[in-house]
């Protein structure tokens, strides 16, 4: 794939978002690998220019792990809204033509710059330069209607399929606390639809942040203190629809939850 290739493509996944339109095939030929999707999504950030607030961290499903020699991928995050207890109920948009899901995730801020230079980190280093953890919920939403039945090489493309973070309460000493083994609970209206926990993936949640540390390093992309890294659906990938609320339970205490709307055109 070539750089005007990935920039056709990008600007077609951005046409779409701009219009909140659907779409229901790839808009150009399929990266063959992860760096080529890097390369489309790359292309989209530079011709959307817009401030970049965090990254998601989603999962490569296990069968395809070995074709894509990665077990994690990522995308940037342009919208967060805050849903804390005193806060009105966040009011999220997806794509009503194309895909839309609510994942319970937890959200780790980076602290400190990852230094420059260095390729590789422990989960302990990684730790390192998180400075809060809090609840929240990924809004994944994509024009593109088959993205998940697509694979990675799609998601990585448009943004990793995101659409917004809903930042709930920060986790009272993170550290200690044990966060990654909590009970998480998703409902949808009400309903329960998942449940799970952070430790039931490969190095939890921060070993998504160590694989976003390490995957920005060899890609030569800056990260900065402050941003979100929203580090995976902890109780699965729920589909969604404007109009619907999604509520996302935290081990005894601590509840996020927020409303969808449709996307409209700018």
């Amino acid at each position: 794939m070539t750089s005007s290739d990935a920039a056709v493509i990008a600007d077609r996944f951005l046409s779409a978002r701009r219009s909140a339109a659907g779409l229901l095939d790839y808009p150009g030929e399929m990266p063959a690998t992860l760096d080529e999707a890097y390369a489309v999504q790359d292309a989209a950030i530079e011709a959307w220019n817009r401030p970049i607030v965090g990254w998601k961290v989603g999962r490569v499903p296990p069968a395809l792990v070995e074709r894509f020699a990665a077990d994690r991928l990522a995308g940037p995050i342009f919208s967060v809204r805050s849903a804390t207890a005193d806060s009105r109920e966040a009011e999220m948009p997806v794509f009503e033509k194309g895909f839309a899901a609510g994942e319970a995730e937890f959200l780790l801020r980076i602290g400190h710059r990852p230094p420059a230079g260095k390729l590789r980190y422990t989960l302990d280093e990684a730790a390192e330069l998180i400075d809060a953890v809090h609840v929240g919920i990924e809004v994944a939403s994509s024009p593109l209607r088959p993205i998940n039945d697509l694979g990675p090489a799609a998601i990585v493309s448009d943004f990793g399929n995101n659409n917004g973070l809903v930042v709930g309460a920060a986790i009272s000493d993170w550290r200690t606390s044990g966060f990654e083994d909590w009970s998480v609970t998703t409902l949808i209206d009400g309903v329960e639809c998942g449940t799970g926990r952070a430790r039931s993936f490969v190095d939890g949640a921060i070993g998504s942040a160590r694989f976003l540390f390490e995957l920005m390093a060899r890609r030569g992309v800056g990260l900065k203190a402050g941003q979100w890294i929203s580090s995976g659906a902890v109780t699965g990938v729920h589909a969604v629809r404007p109009g619907q609320t999604v509520e996302a339970s935290f081990g005894e205490k601590l509840k996020v939850r927020c409303r969808l709307i449709a996307a409209t055109s700018e």
